[in-house]
């Protein structure tokens, strides 16, 4: 089969489009023909030989990727029988091997693809869509919200604004240059701006001012951190809510997450929650949360809820796609197409 394997960690130059055998799967797993696999900013770290949250980086020469969708092939031993040809969505852990044609994952981890997804839409929910679901866990948005979402364009950012809509939320939109903000606000938000341009934050409180009787936002959902990010905070009114899950914003705070002292938050009068790791598995409750969350997106797509954005790439352009995410000049979720 065709995959992509990284043999020695370093640009995206150094994943490389291999033949190498079938993957077989042994008691309890399955083998499944791939569809769609997606990418994360994980990958590219892990890439570069950066751990960050794994248990330590993988052996090499590895073939990347933890989020799936396809046809279950082939069964292990003690695999149910009805799993077999199955159009099936997994997240398979921190174990590599999704950018393939086929891959070889636990049965446990398998989540049957309802029939209104495509195989790429399923690999959004199954990784960002998960997040969404554990970030939006910590707020209640109702028709009086004003949320702020950073970095609007992207996956979570996609996903947020939508549900925030069929909550009857006001929703800002931020995103960088014209062709991003434009999606923005095909996605539903109430006002798209720049944030590459430095008078956005002028443009939120005109807004805010003349359409919304002068209404502060009441929360923002933060996975960018950075100069947008703190301007973000900054329309927050009292009772406000500053949610983070991630620091990905360029600028003075690049890389770094956005934290307030007990005293500035007092003085503000808001509230920062930082809901990554296992804050976020505590709030989504249940034998397996991680499951749960998974759960919930896939419900809430099949309930219109929400609808994720999706940027392709063929599975032999692995890097072309590295790239673009890394420089920032994607919109929604990755995902390669073998």
């Amino acid at each position: 089969m065709r995959a992509i394997r990284l043999h020695a960690f370093g640009p995206a130059e150094n994943l490389v489009l291999d033949e190498i055998p079938d993957p077989e799967p042994g008691k309890g797993q399955v083998r499944i023909t791939v569809a769609a696999a997606g990418v994360h900013l994980l990958d590219t770290a892990v890439r570069e030989g950066i751990q960050g949250p794994l248990p330590e980086l993988p052996a090499l020469p590895t073939v990347p990727g933890r989020e799936i969708a396809g046809i279950v092939d082939e069964l292990g031993d003690d695999v149910p029988a009805h799993w077999l040809g199955k159009r099936v969505v997994a997240h398979i852990g921190f174990a590599p091997g999704g950018y393939a044609e086929r891959v070889v994952t636990e049965a446990s981890r398998l989540h049957e693809v309802p029939d209104d997804l495509d195989s790429a839409e399923a690999v959004a929910l199954i990784g960002t869509g998960r997040t969404t679901m554990g970030i939006l866990r910590f707020t209640t948005l109702t028709p009086d919200s004003v949320a702020v979402v950073p970095a609007a364009a992207g996956g979570i950012g996609t996903l947020l604004t939508k549900y925030a809509k069929h909550r009857g939320a006001t929703v800002i939109g931020l995103a960088g240059g014209p062709e991003k903000t434009d999606r923005v606000r095909a996605n539903g938000a109430d006002l798209a701006v720049d944030y590459t341009d430095a008078k956005w934050p002028d443009e939120v409180r005109a807004y805010l001012t003349e359409r919304l009787d002068g209404r502060a936002a009441t929360v923002v959902f933060d996975g960018v951190g950075g100069d947008a990010g703190r301007h973000a905070v900054d329309l927050l009114g009292p009772g406000g809510t500053h949610i983070v899950f991630g620091w990905a914003g360029k600028g003075p705070h690049d890389g770094e997450p956005l934290t307030f002292t007990e005293e500035e938050l007092a003085a503000r009068g808001i509230t920062q929650l930082n809901v990554l790791g296992p804050a976020m598995m505590r709030k989504a409750g249940g034998d397996n949360p991680v499951r749960t969350l998974e759960l919930a997106a896939l419900a809430a797509a099949s309930q219109g809820h929400f609808t994720p954005a999706v940027q392709r790439f063929p599975l032999a352009e692995a890097a072309a796609a590295h790239r673009a995410l890394e420089s920032r000049a994607t919109m929604g979720k990755v995902v390669l197409i073998p």
